[in-house]
């Protein structure tokens, strides 16, 4: 069972992860906003991804991983051994990097996290793939090739498909690893309105190594650097009124 705490925010406290020996996050302390978009930046190799993938304990799959500390949703510690990991990655979607469409139709890419969820079927399954591919503002576009193979979209449409199947399955947080740094332009926006909309509704934590990206959807930011957290706040905060000297130097340009 989860927590009785009402649901605010992600807390992690004293977070330390070790992967072959090396130190990859070195004592991360930090509160994830609830329903705002929350930005993750920092230079290559600072553990961005890491920790992003230790929400929805996707790093487990990483060999020679050793987890300490706590990481708190709903008031429940997810990387204590006996915590539910199916059910958590339920609630806690992905959207990578580049998109990953599954090897088959559009329809059945959206259909298939309910159908092994055992949530809807039938009628009901199909009013949440129709739903969802509005959501993505895909709809129009597949709406007479559902049946068609999803590998047949382009790369930004694939995207939108891969987040209308991580929004199926009800999700209350969303994690995007640099998930428009693979698009075009013009997708590349489309996704990132998309991300500003589906914030009334979810929790989204987002890597970007692009601080343009950050300075327009950002509602908070969180600056990691070398595997600890430097500075994190409100955008507006972090970006015009920085408190840590490398905080400084990476918003100015002066390391990437």
């Amino acid at each position: 069972m989860w927590g009785s705490k009402p649901k605010d925010m992600i807390e992690i406290e004293n977070l330390n992860i070790h992967i072959k020996g090396n130190h990859i996050l070195k004592n991360v302390n930090v509160a994830i906003p609830d329903k705002q978009i929350t930005c993750i930046i920092g230079p290559s190799g600072c553990g961005k991804t890491t920790l992003l993938r230790t929400l929805n304990r996707l790093i487990d799959t990483t060999e020679d991983v050793k987890l300490a500390g706590k990481v708190l949703v709903d008031g429940q510690n997810v990387i204590a051994s006996g915590a539910e990991i199916t059910e958590l990655r339920r609630r806690i979607g992905l959207v990578s990097q580049r998109p990953c469409p599954l090897p088959m139709s559009i329809y059945n890419n959206v259909a298939y996290g309910c159908r092994i969820n055992k949530m809807s079927k039938g009628r009901a399954l199909h009013r949440v793939v129709v739903e969802n591919l509005r959501n993505v503002g895909l709809w129009e576009e597949v709406k007479d090739r559902l049946r068609s193979p999803a590998a047949r979209l382009s790369i930004g449409q694939q995207q939108r498909l891969c987040l209308a199947r991580s929004l199926a399955v009800q999700p209350e947080y969303i994690l995007a690893d640099e998930a428009t740094s693979a698009l075009d332009p013009i997708s590349a926006k489309t996704v990132e309105d998309l991300f500003v909309k589906l914030k009334e509704q979810y929790t989204i934590i987002m890597v970007t190594h692009t601080l343009r990206q950050a300075l327009r959807i950002a509602d908070n930011v969180v600056f990691m650097y070398l595997g600890e957290i430097i500075e994190s706040g409100p955008a507006e905060q972090v970006f015009k009124h920085p408190q840590h000297e490398l905080t400084q130097k990476y918003l100015s340009g002066a390391f990437s």
